[in-house]
């Protein structure tokens, strides 16, 4: 969920430094011997699920959006992607003002509102069967739970790089170097699939294959990722 109206131009990242890209060089090719590759690495909230943020979460608090992105806190929902604080610090400053809220009534509000965005289990379920390595890489809280709770996500993928455990969130580069390190490959053998212009710029930057995924094209042209795949 992400707790800011999306520009209509994404800001391009800040360059990778160079020590970091040394790094990302560094890794021995004999540990993805008998890997498949590419590694398919998803942002998961409005690239595989709906996002509820944008039309639930301000119809819960009774007010327009416009409204609640100037009475929320500015950063306590990045704090809580980036696992510094817990859903019940959170609740405490969620609001610029402190104003208390059904702390539970919003969760239950958000696990109603997560789905499969149409077509894309298909999708997930296709490129399993093709033996794909596939990670979840989103900027997410400990939330994530209600999510795999209710759409058993981990059938087809795994929930690796979520930044309330890495700490870090996308763009910035060290997200990307962390994934990397993690898996042990080199960053060309990695497709990353994203809804943000920004992310995938990122990605780019990290040496990344890039697939670009918007909304026509989830809904329209979901196809071409399984051809481009799925042979």
């Amino acid at each position: 969920m992400a707790l800011f109206l999306r520009p209509p131009f994404f800001p391009l990242p800040k360059p990778i430094s160079k020590s970091a890209r040394m790094a990302m060089k560094s890794f021995s090719p004999s540990i993805s011997e008998n890997r498949k590759l590419p590694i398919l690495l998803f942002d998961v909230m409005d690239t595989l699920v709906r996002d509820p943020f944008y039309q639930d979460v301000p119809a819960f608090f009774g007010m327009p959006m416009k409204e609640l992105l100037e009475t929320k806190h500015p950063t306590a929902w990045i704090e809580f992607e980036k696992g510094l604080i817990n859903e019940m610090e959170l609740a405490k400053k969620f609001f610029k003002d402190g104003r208390p809220f059904d702390l539970e009534g919003l969760k239950e509000c958000m696990r109603r509102g997560y789905s499969y965005i149409d077509g894309i289990e298909a999708l997930l379920y296709n490129l399993k069967q093709n033996n794909y390595e596939m990670h979840a890489f989103t900027n997410y809280p400990i939330w994530y739970m209600l999510i795999e709770d209710k759409l058993k996500i981990s059938t087809y993928l795994s929930w690796t790089f979520c930044s309330c455990k890495t700490g870090k969130r996308k763009p910035v580069a060290e997200a990307y170097l962390k994934v990397l390190q993690h898996l042990g490959v080199e960053p060309a053998s990695c497709v990353f699939i994203d809804d943000r212009m920004a992310n995938v710029e990122a990605a780019v930057n990290a040496g990344m294959l890039k697939k670009i995924l918007c909304d026509f094209w989830v809904f329209s042209r979901y196809p071409l990722l399984l051809q481009c795949f799925c042979q």
